[in-house]
């Protein structure tokens, strides 16, 4: 949309004010108000915007390693770009506008260490293989009815889950809870986030989303926006909401999963009636260089100290590069079906993925299998867990962060400065755990040792 027709829009939804924001290494949304003065001037020239987003943690510590930003370069603004096709109503906020910005440099390049900016390269280099990438995500969240006053007055322990016990395909809890569903297929549907299919999981509160597949970028648009949406729709109704990995030792852990294909001249080219299991070779090959890079990979579609609580046994979380046919307990599932429909599940993530970065890795991963036309080993019939022969995946974010620190594919596939930067935020996560004392330390040891 041009600015005149934005300004239609505007007058027609009767917008006072705009809301922007981009998202940060750790897939959380930092942005801000601005005036409608400003905001059509920022679709002109890019607004700064304080670098210091890419110079600290989730929790707003400044990292002590970067080197793009810090006390060494005084914390200057990065140029923040308006993406006017991201034109969305916020649903909570009807009279106010909301856009996504892509964070780039003075010569107008995408900055390293913006995620959006790394998954759009990625698409353009599918786009000269010929290929338009179509992903759709999928999340499991828990769900409380806390505030964040009470999350943090309990120390997040001892919390109210939504509804109690085991209780997966609910349709009586979804019944006894149809505010909370009808808020987020009707908000979601008007925030332009279409969702496909929402059910109870197996756990205490705990729910799965699928959202509509699109194009590689929009639907990361749609799956970073599903989470922080969710947090406002939970919040409305009183309820907390969690993407966490594995919030309990007790529970289900929560996945992130990711249904790719690709496309040419309007058809999906990993299907191939003639081919074994539907998948054509351009998929085979897609789907072998995504097993090869696998482990190497990990740390970038697995970011943080929780998401590795989720890679034991029996839990439906893979822990070997392994695939299967239709096949749950392995990294990647290959879903057979129509010309439209035969896609793989990368079933790796879990929900506290970053999407764009998710998405940007396993595309560039499958990507990188095509142009080298990369075979994988047979299809794992039973539990993939139990085969040994299978590479295995990396079981801490140290062990994952060593190993992409280490691999010359991540850095030619998603540039030195991506890598870099994203190892040092990986390596900072993981001090600040190996320094942490936990509960668990001080309930086995405080006494007895």
């Amino acid at each position: 949309m041009d600015a005149r027709q934005l300004k239609e829009a505007f007058e027609k939804h009767g917008i006072r004010r705009v809301k922007v924001g981009g998202f940060d290494v750790d897939g959380i949304l930092r942005g801000k108000y601005v005036a409608l003065d400003k905001f059509w001037g920022a679709l002109q020239d890019p607004i700064g915007f304080c670098d210091v987003i890419f110079g600290w943690d989730a929790a707003d510590v400044l990292y002590d390693n970067s080197r793009l930003t810090g006390w060494h370069t005084g914390y200057p603004d990065t140029r923040a770009r308006v993406d006017p096709s991201t034109f969305r109503v916020l649903p909570w906020e009807p009279d106010t506008a909301a856009f996504l910005m892509d964070f780039v440099l003075e010569d107008g390049s995408p900055h390293p260490a913006c995620p959006r900016g790394l998954l759009k390269q990625v698409i353009e280099r599918a786009r000269t293989l010929g290929y338009e990438p179509s992903i759709g995500a999928e999340f499991e969240f828990f769900l409380f009815q806390e505030t964040p006053a009470s999350l943090h007055a309990k120390g997040f322990r001892g919390l109210e889950p939504l509804s109690p016990g085991m209780f997966g395909y609910s349709w009586l809890r979804e019944g006894q809870h149809a505010d909370l569903c009808h808020a987020i297929m009707d908000d979601m549907g008007r925030f332009g986030i279409p969702i496909e299919g929402l059910h109870t999981e197996t756990g205490p509160g705990v729910y799965e989303v699928a959202i509509q597949y699109d194009l590689a970028l929009q639907a990361a648009d749609k799956a970073a926006l599903f989470k922080t949406g969710m947090k406002q729709i939970a919040s409305r109704l009183g309820y907390s909401v969690t993407f966490m990995a594995k919030w309990n030792q007790s529970l289900p852990g929560s996945s992130g999963h990711l249904h790719q294909s690709l496309w040419k001249d309007g058809k999906n080219v990993f299907y191939d009636p003639a081919g074994a299991h539907k998948l054509s070779t351009v998929a085979r090959h897609y789907l072998g260089g995504q097993l090869a890079l696998m482990p190497e990979l990990t740390a970038l579609v697995s970011p943080t100290i929780n998401t590795y609580k989720r890679y034991v046994p029996g839990v439906w979380a893979p822990l070997n590069a392994s695939w299967g046919v239709e096949n749950r307990t392995c990294a990647i599932r290959a879903i057979p079906g129509s010309a439209k429909a035969t896609r793989l599940e990368h079933r790796q993530p879990a929900a506290d993925m970053n999407p764009y970065i998710a998405m940007a890795t396993t595309l560039a991963a499958g990507l990188w299998g095509v142009e080298h036309r990369t075979e994988p080993a047979a299809p794992v019939e039973g539990d993939a867990s139990a085969r040994a022969e299978l590479s295995p995946l990396p079981r801490t974010l140290r062990e994952a962060t060593t190993m992409l620190a280490a691999s010359p594919h991540a850095r030619k596939l998603l540039g030195d400065g991506f890598v870099d930067h994203y190892v040092r935020t990986r390596d900072w996560e993981c001090r600040q755990y190996e320094r942490a004392v936990t509960e668990w330390e001080l309930e086995r040891y405080f006494e007895v040792i």
